[in-house]
């Protein structure tokens, strides 16, 4: 409930912030300045009704790069009208981005208070200047100090919104713990992986949580393999339901079943999997189907 509080502030804050650009069309200067005007009001009210409290995916690099470059057009094409906007710089500068990106808007900000600081007093040009790089700065380190925060956050959540699809980052503190489990309750863990074409990559992911149980976890190890923790109550009543599991994965090109016990690093595995010429490898600790 406090995260959907949260949520619906930021959605609140994002329309009245649209408000203002959307309010000042209508007494624009000429046609590119209310088109200008106009794609930031929209962007604003769009990413408003897109938000979410969700680290599953990072914006897309257009959606990050607009408002940088809306906000930088403006400055340039109408600074003498509109030079309060110089401030928003460090609105921008505190969202979560990759250091491609704090870079650029660090860039085109300096170039803002250059182009703005041209028609201003020169105390008024020193005191900007002077204000908005603490500002900038203050903003930088916050945003590299929540990088791992947001990287590990990003390894706690569904790549999919509904489906038990972890990221790879999940997979080592689980791979620990169904091993210890497996030791203590003498139950049969399987870890199985699976390569397939790029373009299959998301169907096969789907089959995948749908045929494992609820209690099981799948992986997204990289654009073309995934993993899965295969649970049972001992070895040969794995066996059967491992190989329906491969049967129906049409798709995949290539799996590796590995028996926990006996599972080596993650790295190594994969690294297995690459070279196998097999279509599909057991290690020991696993058994072979009567019927296969």
């Amino acid at each position: 409930m406090h995260n959907k509080y949260k949520v619906s502030l930021l959605r609140l804050n994002l329309l009245l912030a649209a408000l203002l650009p959307a309010l000042l069309v209508p007494y624009a200067r000429d046609h590119s300045e209310a088109m200008l005007l106009g794609l930031a009001a929209a962007w604003l009210a769009i990413s408003a009704t897109l938000v979410e409290f969700s680290h599953r995916r990072p914006p897309l690099i257009p959606w990050q790069l607009l408002p940088s470059l809306l906000l930088g057009a403006l400055l340039w094409s109408s600074a003498d009208r509109y030079p309060f906007l110089l401030w928003a710089w460090a609105a921008l500068i505190i969202l979560p981005q990759p250091a491609w990106m704090a870079a650029i808007n660090v860039l085109l900000a300096s170039l803002s208070l250059a182009w703005v600081a041209r028609q201003l007093p020169i105390e008024q040009a020193m005191t900007a200047g002077l204000v908005l790089a603490p500002m900038l700065l203050l903003g930088l380190i916050r945003t590299r100090r929540l990088t791992p925060l947001f990287a590990q956050a990003k390894g706690r959540v569904s790549l999919v919104p509904g489906e038990r699809l972890w990221p790879r980052a999940r997979l080592a503190g689980d791979l620990a713990r169904e091993q210890g489990r497996a030791q203590r309750d003498g139950t049969h863990a399987e870890l199985v992986l699976l390569r397939t074409r790029r373009r299959h990559l998301w169907s096969v992911a789907r089959q995948l949580c749908e045929m494992t149980r609820g209690f099981e976890h799948c992986y997204r190890l990289d654009k073309r393999t995934l993993g899965a923790l295969l649970i049972s109550r001992d070895a040969a009543l794995a066996t059967p339901r491992r190989q329906r599991l491969l049967e129906r994965l049409s798709e995949v090109e290539r799996a590796r079943v590995v028996a926990l016990p006996h599972a080596r690093s993650l790295a190594e595995e994969l690294r297995a999997l690459e070279r196998q010429k097999l279509p599909i490898t057991l290690t020991p600790g696993t058994l072979i189907h009567a019927d296969a």
